[in-house]
């Protein structure tokens, strides 16, 4: 079974754009920040649907304060997440149907793949499995 949990898009402004879906409707519900990744997450969803939301991802300014990124041509929009029940079999599938595994699920947890269109799709296990051959060998392709 397939369940849909998140589309992300990627900010410059994270109050700007969480005023903005307030207006909409959407609140705040979890944040994640990483020091490391230089990076914070912040989810939305309406009100009593919580598990439908918007993930902003927001990468940190530079250390002397120039912006991370800059998006154009809808480079800001990240992808579609959706949690399958065994991510190597899914994963299979899709590579039997001539599907790129743009970043392979090496993890037992996580993949990326694209659509026709080149819209990310990221795949998250429900659990996690335990790595194994050969999605533990495979490089990532392309970008995700």
């Amino acid at each position: 079974m397939t369940r849909y949990l998140h589309t992300m898009i990627r900010v410059t402004d994270p109050d700007a754009t969480i005023r903005f879906f307030n207006l909409i409707g959407l609140e705040e519900t979890r944040r994640i920040e990483s020091e490391q990744g230089r990076f914070t997450l912040i989810y939305l969803a309406p009100k009593g649907q919580e598990e439908t939301e918007v993930e902003l991802t927001w990468n940190w300014p530079n250390p002397d304060g120039t912006p991370a990124e800059t998006y154009t041509g809808g480079r800001n929009f990240g992808h579609l997440a959706f949690q399958v029940e065994d991510i190597y079999a899914t994963c299979q599938t899709l590579a039997d149907a001539g599907v790129t595994i743009n970043r392979p699920p090496r993890d037992g947890w996580m993949a990326f793949v694209k659509t026709p269109d080149g819209i990310s799709i990221e795949l998250l296990q429900d659990g996690k499995l335990e790595p194994k051959e050969p999605w533990l060998s495979m490089e990532n392709t392309g970008s995700w």
